[in-house]
């Protein structure tokens, strides 16, 4: 068991539409995480939510075609996440970015790592 004393989390409000480079933001950071080796990325899809230009996202049938809130949960070391923290600057034209310091009781993980 690896105990991380001091952690951060990191949570990105985003659109499911919104993109870099071509591609869904969330894939790209989530990539992004894992090629910089942090502990792990979840995204969260949301069923309903607004942001900051008021517009309703919401999965009801009859809107599929909406663009539903996403959140991406990061957690790792503080100075680990920093340099995501500025590539993020960089990727997102929209969204929110929010840092909590959280108590890490316990991260286990085998070393065998999937393709």
């Amino acid at each position: 068991m690896k105990l991380l004393e001091q952690a951060e989390r990191i949570r990105i409000y985003i659109g499911e539409d919104d993109t870099h480079e071509g591609r869904p933001l969330a894939e790209v950071i989530v990539e992004r995480a894992r090629a910089m080796g942090l502990a792990g990325a979840t995204v969260f899809r949301g069923l309903s939510g607004f942001g900051a230009n008021s517009r309703i996202h919401t999965a009801r049938i009859l809107r599929l075609s909406e663009d539903l809130p996403v959140v991406v949960e990061i957690v790792d070391h503080p100075e680990r996440l920093a340099p995501l923290m500025e590539a993020l600057d960089t990727m997102m034209t929209e969204g929110m970015i929010t840092t909590e310091p959280v108590r890490v009781i316990a991260y286990r993980h085998s070393a065998k790592v999937a393709g």
